[in-house]
């Protein structure tokens, strides 16, 4: 009895760790499908200027920069996003990209292997991402 509880251990871990892997690599996988779509999107907006330009140029008439800039803004809006899920996936993947030359390292790197560049522990991102946050709320509220 004693061989086949372990065997049942055994292929219960097998299953928890499969699971666990596979649930992963469908996660990374979305993840990447979402990427490709905002892509898309991104080269769609550069096809519509290109062609709202022309369009203007063939007319003789001006670009409407207002226009220009806010298709520009879905643009970064959208590069943001991308961003935001490569992070998701680094993170999935419990990695990070180094600040200096953007490879992909491992969270708990005190220096990047490729480049050599000295990693902020964690702690210390988040602090400075609170203090930007409230830089950021103060300049909001001097400006309203």
């Amino acid at each position: 009895m004693e061989i086949l509880e372990k065997i049942g251990d055994a292929a219960s871990k097998t299953y928890k760790f499969t699971a666990e892997k596979t649930s992963k690599i469908a996660k990374e996988t979305k993840i990447k499908m979402q990427i490709n779509e905002y892509k898309g999107d991104i080269k769609d907006i550069y096809i519509e200027i290109g062609e709202y330009v022309y369009e203007k140029f063939v007319k003789g008439e001006k670009t409407d920069l207002e226009e220009l800039n806010q298709r520009c803004e879905e643009i970064q809006i959208l590069s943001d996003k991308i961003v935001n899920c490569k992070n998701e996936i680094l993170k999935l993947n419990e990695k990070r990209q180094c600040k200096n030359c953007y490879a992909e390292i491992e969270i708990s790197a005190n220096y990047c292997p490729n480049c050599g560049f000295k990693q902020e522990k964690e702690e210390e991102k988040s602090e400075q991402q609170e203090e930007s946050k409230e830089e950021e709320e103060i300049k909001k509220e001097e400006n309203e």
